[in-house]
């Protein structure tokens, strides 16, 4: 089972330099085009570690949090394979590459995905004194937030691509209604939310989506 990180300041230090200068340096490696082959094989390396260093964090292993594990994983991979099969939920899309092996059309690892990104978002809009509906709200709309900035880089990048089009709407408002739908388990569930390493991954999300971007427009 997994257990807490020590807590020693010094150790937390290094793991966040880390984590966020790993983010920074994909970003840039991911740019380059000599370079992007390599960092493309990584991205499921980077996800893989990025969530494993989180729920290393993570000090409540209740029952509720090993349901919310499981709910957000196949809820984030079935969502996607009914969209990717229908276009009914968020578009006409499919899925590239650099995420690894398919399933049904989706990489299994977009699951872990939306258990990692729902997870940062929920812990830090746990520390809010809003009610559970509202910090459901607010942590659907930070996630959707971070949605606008990782579809352009994701298409470029071949994540996944869209038929034709523009990253349409229904897209976003999906986007938040199923994440809505999951912070509602998430914060209603009783365990501890609070994680030191979720503020900071979630930034380092932000980070290199935002960096990779203005490396595309410059």
């Amino acid at each position: 089972m997994f257990t807490a990180v020590p807590n020693t300041n010094r150790q937390h230090t290094l793991i966040v330099f880390l984590l966020l200068l790993s983010h920074l340096v994909g970003s840039v490696g991911l740019h380059v085009p000599m370079l992007a082959p390599v960092f493309k094989l990584l991205v499921p390396v980077n996800l893989t570690v990025s969530l494993a260093l989180l729920l290393w964090y993570h000090t409540d292993w209740a029952p509720s949090f090993k349901t919310y594990i499981v709910i957000a994983i196949l809820t984030g991979f079935f969502i996607e394979v009914t969209g990717v099969k229908t276009g009914l939920i968020f578009g006409h899309y499919a899925y590239g590459p650099v995420l690894g092996p398919h399933l049904w059309e989706v990489p299994p690892m977009i699951g872990f995905n939306w258990l990692m990104l729902s997870y940062c978002c929920g812990s830090v809009c746990a520390q809010t004194t809003h009610s559970y509906p509202a910090k459901a709200a607010l942590a659907a709309s930070l996630m959707v937030l971070l949605d606008v900035f990782i579809e352009p880089v994701a298409i470029r990048l071949d994540f996944w691509h869209w038929y034709g089009q523009p990253v349409p709407l229904q897209n976003y408002v999906a986007w938040w209604i199923v994440s809505f739908c999951l912070f509602l388990c998430w914060f209603r569930f009783p365990f501890i939310k609070a994680n030191r390493l979720a503020g900071w991954l979630l930034l380092a999300q932000f980070l290199f989506f935002i960096s990779h971007l203005l490396l595309i427009l410059v």
